[in-house]
């Protein structure tokens, strides 16, 4: 049975936009990419997961369907996240609540995807990194990436 598709306002996804780490290694991002592949097989999903540290992919898995086919939109999310410094979801809800249109912005469209599905990994303060997830419709692409990184952090004691 498919997840109810959850709709995010702007309030509900700002939270998200000012979590940062004390430090994230590469290890620390394969630890997040295998709680992130749990989280796709509890749920149940066809989903593809990437981590990517300083702009090193760090982490990719592919479980379900997915395939060469979300490399495309994994990147185009994960771009959209470091570009804006916030959550993909986020850019998409503050273009949907402000009545205006992400592709209408003089931006590469090809190469960013304003959809649910990417946080950016912040370090004191500043963007190191991603983690995205594509497969699902983009709200459950972005339920199940907040559920891996809260699963994570719950796991560390320095944050």
């Amino acid at each position: 049975m498919p997840r109810p598709l959850k709709e995010y306002s702007v309030a509900d996804l700002e939270p998200l936009a000012n979590l940062s780490f004390v430090g994230f290694t590469t290890d620390d991002a394969v630890d997040l990419g295998l709680v992130a592949v749990q989280v796709i097989k509890e749920w149940d999903l066809s989903l593809a997961v990437d981590i990517v540290l300083h702009g090193d992919l760090v982490f990719r898995a592919k479980l379900g369907v997915t395939g060469a086919q979300n490399n495309h939109w994994l990147e185009g999310k994960a771009a959209v996240a470091v570009e804006f410094g916030e959550p993909s979801m986020l850019v998409k809800a503050r273009h949907r609540e402000a009545g205006t249109s992400f592709t209408d912005r003089d931006l590469d469209h090809e190469l960013m995807k304003a959809h649910g599905g990417s946080l950016p990994l912040r370090v004191d303060g500043h963007v190191v990194g991603t983690i995205t997830m594509s497969g699902e419709p983009d709200a459950t692409d972005h339920e199940a990436v907040v559920e891996a990184l809260q699963r994570y952090l719950a796991s560390r004691t320095d944050v």
